[in-house]
């Protein structure tokens, strides 16, 4: 693991969180981040009673209504480094793979067999817009966002991997910290940014009580409201 990346206690920290609570963290941490990074279209949770995915980005961009144009010997060294770049390291990898064909998700990359894989490699789960299958089956605790379910894989195939790209309006460089849940997913811009969540949740929490509290209050009413809202805002 990279000496400045988090430790796996940090990593499980930010586990507790779901992602719509660190996306309204790091608009006080990072807030010139708080109108892109996410991912702004839904995906399907293949597993939604999973707990959050956080862990470090392994990029592809696949294809699936056509053969592969390569060579046979060449497709399966492309397989094989592509292998090698979901292995990457001690570090908990999350797969993020752009399908690029003009209709993503025709031919589905993700099912029983890649699920286990990519788990054996120590992925966490993908976010894809392209599709998934084979639900029942894939490997225990392995989540999967994707565009949507499907049940074939048609002629899907690997073709690039290791690059920027873009699933679902959130684009994703090769080792960007990620947080991702049945709700969507959001890149954590850096690992220091990351340390900061704990308390910019701490305090929003410190200050989102006082507004539930109060509306749950029998008598609850406008005044009362506008009292705990600047109540609210005197919390630092």
């Amino acid at each position: 693991m990279s000496k400045d990346h988090l430790s796996a206690a940090e990593l499980a920290a930010l586990q507790t969180f779901d992602t719509p609570t660190i996306c309204n963290a790091l608009e006080l941490v990072t807030p010139e981040r708080r109108g892109f990074g996410y991912t702004t279209s839904p995906l399907v949770a293949a597993h939604p009673e999973l707990p959050p995915m956080v862990g470090y980005a392994r990029t592809a961009t696949i294809r699936a209504k056509e053969p592969n144009p390569l060579s046979a010997d060449d497709a399966a060294q492309m397989r094989l480094d592509y292998y090698k770049h979901m292995e990457g390291g001690s570090e908990p990898g999350i797969c993020v793979i752009q399908d690029i064909d003009d209709e993503p998700g025709y031919g589905a990359h993700w099912g029983e067999v890649q699920t286990n894989i990519h788990k054996g490699l120590g992925c966490l789960g993908t976010i894809t817009n392209g599709s998934v299958r084979d639900i029942a089956d894939s490997a225990p605790g392995f989540q999967m966002l994707a565009g949507e379910i499907g049940p074939s894989h048609a002629f899907v195939y690997v073709v690039d991997y290791a690059l920027e790209v873009t699933v679902n309006g959130m684009t994703v460089f090769p080792g960007n910290l990620i947080h991702a849940d049945m709700h969507g997913a959001v890149v954590i811009p850096s690992d220091d940014a990351a340390r900061k969540i704990p308390a910019a949740v701490d305090l929003i929490s410190r200050r989102e009580a006082v507004l539930i509290s109060a509306a749950q209050a029998d008598g609850f009413n406008f005044d009362k409201l506008a009292e705990a809202i600047k109540g609210s805002g005197e919390i630092h």
